[in-house]
């Protein structure tokens, strides 16, 4: 018998969403779900509120790409209905939430995958793998463009708070959530312990409420530094790096195209032509395991999921700390060239060097950085 999935925001991401499962084999989409008219059309009975699709369709799984600030109601509501969930990232804006939510899924017994792709890659099965507590220093960095039609793409973006309800729409949280997901990651596999400080300078070069640059230095229990430079003003694209430095050297995991680097180690897929710039080392690892697949199995196996819920504890905790009423508004940054594209000048050799020191532009006597905001992550 077919699992009958449900998508509630259709819109959007949402239809990347409608693509996959309409590829999958044992799957029927039986509902879909949006507050605007859904684009393209509806090839499911179509609802404008979510409990009437739960109520009418009894879906077994469903998929929620919703603002991040309606994903803990919408959620409940499907574990109320009996349904196992994919959540798209970020999942919930607290950590207060994070755990009302798994509380609910215990009790009822069903299962919650987020949705942090990268996190399904053999790329970053292998990376994972080399890491160690010989481990020494993590870094992120990634360099992308947004242009102003991106803020204008729904009422929440580039917002902080929406009826009273944190969105946190910024760059390290949201576009870059993935950078911040696969690099505290690589803590956890390092054997680091959770995360415990954090301190993060955020920019911005619009007039908006969240940062679309930010340099975030966060120490987990062992001492181990982990430090994440990125943005959406950016000069030459960055895809996205995460770099862990060891006795043996540096692995460098780019997570957004699954390539790898691993020291001494040769081709991590031997035989695999190299994909990077003459020199990078860099090679491509294919094989992703899409993650609605990976849950459709977990229920019929009861294999591990491979970005359970529990596994984004650290990720929500740095993402309540950027909301907290003491958190400053992102540094406006007035140095900056216009166009499609605002560009911060110099922008991408100051991530490199943060990422390469692990230090924040105000210790690198940058003139336009501000004072870092300072947070302990709370113990859970």
């Amino acid at each position: 018998m077919a699992t009958r999935v449900a998508l509630i925001g259709a819109n959007g991401h949402g239809r990347w969403h409608r693509r996959r499962i309409a590829e999958l084999s044992g799957v029927k989409l039986v509902g879909l779900a949006d507050v605007q008219p859904i684009d393209p059309a509806p090839d499911a009975p179509a609802f404008s509120d979510h409990r009437e699709l739960l109520e009418t369709t009894r879906p077994d799984v469903v998929v929620i790409c919703t603002p991040p600030h309606t994903h803990l109601p919408i959620a409940l509501d499907a574990i109320e209905a009996g349904c196992d969930l994919l959540l798209e990232k970020p999942p919930v804006t607290s950590v207060a939430a994070h755990e009302t939510l798994l509380a609910a899924l215990d009790e009822a017994g069903r299962s919650c995958q987020v949705g942090f792709q990268a996190l399904g890659s053999m790329a970053w099965a292998r990376f994972r793998d080399a890491l160690s507590p010989k481990t020494s220093g993590l870094s992120a960095v990634a360099s992308w463009k947004r242009d102003d039609s991106y803020y204008a793409r729904s009422p929440w973006a580039g917002r902080r708070v929406v009826d009273g309800r944190p969105v946190v729409d910024g760059v390290l949280v949201n576009p870059l959530a993935h950078a911040v997901m696969q690099a505290l990651a690589a803590g956890t596999a390092a054997g680091a312990g959770r995360p415990r400080q954090l301190q993060v300078e955020r920019y911005r070069v619009r007039d908006i409420e969240v940062e679309d640059t930010a340099f975030a230095r966060i120490t987990f229990e062992s001492g181990l530094p982990l430090l994440i430079a990125v943005t959406l003003a950016g000069e030459d694209f960055i895809a996205g790096e995460i770099e862990a430095r060891g006795p043996d050297g540096t692995a460098v995991l780019e997570y957004p195209t699954d390539r790898l680097s691993l020291p001494g180690s040769g081709p991590p897929n031997p035989g695999s032509p190299a994909s990077g710039p003459p020199g990078s080392g860099m090679v491509e690892v294919p094989g992703r395991t899409d993650l609605l697949s990976d849950l459709l199995r977990h229920r019929a196996e009861s294999t591990p999921l491979l970005a359970p819920l529990a596994a984004t504890a650290d990720f929500t905790a740095v993402l309540e700390a950027l909301t907290l009423p003491d958190a400053p508004e992102p540094h406006r940054i007035k140095s900056y060239v216009d166009g499609p594209n605002r560009t911060i000048p110099g922008i991408n050799a100051l991530l490199r060097r943060a990422a390469a020191e692990l230090r924040l532009p105000s210790e690198l006597g940058v003139p336009w950085a501000t004072t870092p905001y300072r947070r302990r992550l709370p113990v859970h």
